[in-house]
């Protein structure tokens, strides 16, 4: 702890020198000239939250609901004026101001884009294009349709080309990421760019309602040095609204197992002072009591055989209930954006069984509650022209209980096993699982991350950053005697990562490049107190079990327009990953035991892709994008595949695997006409092997070339929607969406065997979204799995059948 104070005082002291550098710097001004106006689209509508900046300065505005901006203070000179929002394509006029307190009316019609993603709009061609075309392989997925219907930020992201989410059962469960054959930890989870185990359990994408989020930036195997953190497969950064239009929305969703979803939000910009504050909220809840059956699902009779049943799910409920405050100001002359931040939430979770459906489980749970204070600065042309600095710290106090006090086995009827004789039967631990625990661990988490890039011209920018990351945990069981209590064990790790990146801009943007080099440290400590006999005297030790490690990682990203149409992408790098903390210390919520000899994963990843359109005629309007992938991995870090855990004990630990390739490729075709239809297709294909050819014998390995378990190799998913308008009274829209996804078979487990294979899975949603004449009123109605097919997910838990949901959503704008 003394180390984290130390660390804070550091990094509190560097920004409050930040802050007085740039108070000083800008202390004086001169009144000068004023640019305001109004930003329309094609229907003479106005536009909210269009970015209204003077190129290569902080003279910065954001539209109004009205689609009024004004940018105040503006010298003498000739300027290029810049206008850009999601959807829209960027704009940009040339102004002259000859003379001071000049009013300058500026009126501007911006023209839609019609880039489309997965039923999710992409983000607007000029931020779209600047993010994809670097020659990361990334997807950019904005949320402005999703946050209307009753769709899950999972959701949005199974959807997209070479992503799959992998779930232990419904609303609130247990969740992984696949990108390209890369799974769990190997694919890091960031909000705003600081890891999603800074926020606990409770504040994640399982409970983050689309309606919260402005985008999600997916990095696929690459990832650029300003996500500085040891993600070996890819990142997923979830960006949330930042919002500076005077608004107010709220939304309603509720649907089957009862599951019912709200969320709020709102903001509010002072135009004189800047002073800027925003408000989310969500609560949710459901019951998950969806109905399992087939091969995994069994009841065991007194005789011992199988009984293979259709039943409900009855200890899965979810709720969650969480919020996040910010205060600060934007677009004022010390600067860009400046916000303290609260973030809290608390969630209560059911656990219906252990890593298979074998089992089912009656009383385990946990809760968690989570409490996040945050600082973000960010300041363009600090001090000097071209320097750009951004910071984000947070400090977080996470408290989770695991109870598990049931003595009884329980089948899938929610009845008390029998045993031969007829008897109840005793669980063999005396709880669910192990033990009966009422288990506290707390945790407190610091996390800093901070950036600076300098722009030596137009054309070539260097960048550095740091990230710093410090968790100390402890647990504390109440279920064991006050003596036993007494000896609470700790549990601390320590990371810091380095990255230095090169970009370059040359031949009029034709050619794009970015390289990059890491450098990671980590150390971890584990102590248990011991009672030990000595001399017949009890005495209290400490038994201490520390590690260092470090190690560097580079890389580079190239990209290169051909012609208009095509772009070619390049991208590789040696990416490392160091060991997380459920992965080390284990996690009893999740039913994972700890491995403190864990090594860190290391990865040569290549991509290989190219941009194909867009090719616009008439009002059609199509594209295609394609990228290969390699991925060779060394002490690949899963979890581990047993089959024998089954029927077993339901917990397991992480471990190297060893040598793994994966070589696969994803395609994506896009179609739209007009603004009416959109049509969307993508496929990922990988395959996936074990790579360790001898053991430390000197013999072939059985599993040598074969297929890694668990993992979605083939995958297909597509989505339509149209549009009508004008539909029952002027002004209105009805949209229509449908959805599929394909998975192929595959198994659970290194034996092939049918016990062990999911099968193939279908899934069809539909969707329909009708929005009132004034835009503020939305209702959405989903179907989803409408013929009711078996869809599974990790290690083959069946996840919901057919399920239907209402939505109401209302946004309020332009208020003072």
């Amino acid at each position: 702890m003394r180390k984290l104070l130390f660390l804070l005082e550091r990094q509190l002291g560097v920004l409050a020198f930040l802050f007085l550098c740039s108070l000083f710097s800008f202390a004086q001004s001169s009144q000068a000239a004023t640019v305001k106006g109004k930003v329309l689209d094609a229907g003479s509508n106005p536009i909210p939250g269009v970015i209204v900046r003077i190129k290569d300065s902080s003279f910065t505005s954001i539209s109004a609901v009205d689609g009024s901006y004004q940018i105040s203070n503006v010298p003498k000179g000739n300027f290029e004026l810049l206008l850009s929002s999601m959807g829209y394509e960027e704009h940009s006029k040339t102004i002259i101001i000859d003379k001071e307190e000049t009013i300058l009316q500026l009126d501007f019609s911006l023209i839609a884009s019609t880039t489309d993603l997965e039923g999710v709009v992409v983000e607007g061609q000029s931020v779209k294009t600047e993010i994809e075309t670097t020659g990361f392989a990334v997807e950019v997925v904005e949320t402005k349709q999703a946050a209307l219907q009753s769709i899950q930020t999972n959701d949005l992201l199974n959807r997209t080309a070479g992503i799959r989410v992998r779930q232990n059962g419904g609303i609130g469960s247990r969740v992984d990421y696949n990108l390209n054959g890369m799974s769990g930890n190997s694919v890091r989870i960031f909000i705003d760019g600081l890891p999603v185990s800074t926020y606990g359990s409770s504040f994640s994408l399982n409970s983050i309602p689309p309606a919260m989020i402005e985008r999600i930036e997916v990095y696929k195997g690459v990832i650029p040095a300003h996500l500085a953190d040891d993600a070996l497969g890819g990142a997923i950064n979830v960006i949330l609204k930042k919002g500076m239009v005077n608004n107010l929305s709220a939304s309603v969703s509720y649907g089957s197992f009862n599951t019912l979803q709200s969320n709020v939000s709102a903001a509010y910009r002072d135009e004189n002072t800047g002073f800027t504050t925003k408000v989310s909220a969500f609560s949710n809840s459901s019951d998950n009591d969806y109905e399992v059956w087939g091969k995994f699902v069994r009841n065991i009779l007194p005789n011992g055989r199988y009984d293979y049943v259709r039943a409900k799910r009855f200890n899965d409920a979810y709720r969650s209930i969480g919020g996040k405050v910010d205060f600060g100001f934007t677009n004022v002359k010390w600067a860009d954006q400046f916000f303290v931040s609260y973030t809290g939430s608390d969630d209560y979770n059911e656990i219906q069984h252990g890593t298979y459906m074998s089992i089912p489980y009656k009383g385990r749970f946990t809760t968690s509650q989570s409490h996040v204070l945050g600082l973000t600065y960010v300041k363009e042309d600090f001090l000097t022209k071209g320097l750009d600095l951004t910071f984000n710290g947070s400090l977080s106090k996470i408290n989770e209980v695991v109870t598990d006090t049931v003595k009884w086995n329980y089948n899938w009827f929610d009845e008390i096993s029998l045993g031969f004789d007829g008897e109840p039967l005793l669980t063999s631990g005396g709880a669910q699982q192990g033990a009966p625990t009422i288990n506290h661990i707390n945790r407190n988490i610091a996390t800093f991350r901070a950036g600076a890039s300098y722009a030596i011209n137009e054309n070539h920018k260097v960048f550095v950053g740091q990230t710093f990351y410090t968790l100390d945990r402890d647990e504390q069981d109440f279920m064991k005697s006050v003596i036993e209590r007494e000896f609470i064990g700790t549990r601390d790790l320590q990371k810091s990562i380095t990255s230095l990146s090169y970009e370059l801009d040359l031949f009029q943007s034709r050619l794009k490049g970015n390289v990059f080099g890491k450098y990671y440290l980590q150390g971890i400590e584990k102590m248990d107190p011991l009672l030990v006999e000595e001399n017949g005297t009890s005495t209290r030790i400490e038994d201490r079990v520390t590690r260092k490690s470090d190690t560097g990682g580079y890389g580079a990203a190239f990209s290169f327009r051909v012609f208009k149409p095509l772009v070619l992408m390049a991208s590789a790098e040696k990416a490392v990953r160091m060991p997380a903390e459920d992965e080390i210390f284990g996690s009893p919520g999740e039913n994972i035991v700890q491995n403190l000899g864990i090594r860190p994963e290391v990865s040569d990843n290549l991509n290989l892709g190219f941009i194909l359109g867009d090719f616009e005629h008439q009002s059609h309007t199509f594209s295609f994008t394609g990228t290969g992938f390699i991925r060779d991995t060394q002490d690949k870090i899963i979890q581990q595949i047993n089959p024998r855990v089954n029927d077993a004990v339901q917990t397991n630990a992480f471990e190297n695997l060893g040598k793994t390739k994966s070589i696969g490729f994803e395609g994506q075709l896009k179609y739209a006409y007009g603004d009416s239809f959109r049509f969307i297709a993508n496929v990922s294909k990988f395959n996936s092997i074990f790579n360790t050819k001898y053991d430390n014998n000197g013999n072939v390995f059985e599993k040598y070339q074969q297929q890694i378990p668990n993992e979605p190799f083939f995958t297909i998913n597509s989505s339509m929607d149209y549009t009508f308008k004008n539909v029952l009274s002027h002004g209105s829209l009805l949209r229509l969406s449908h959805y599929f996804g394909y998975v192929e078979r595959f198994y659970t487990t290194w034996l092939e065997i049918e016990d062990f294979r999911t099968p193939r899975q279908y899934i069809n949603d539909i969707g329909a979204t009708y929005t009132f004449p004034n835009r503020k009123l939305a209702v959405s109605l989903d179907l989803k799995n409408m013929f009711d097919k078996q869809v599974y997910d990790n290690f083959a838990v069946q996840k919901p059948g057919r399920a239907f949901y209402v939505k109401f959503n209302y946004t309020i704008g332009n208020f003072k």
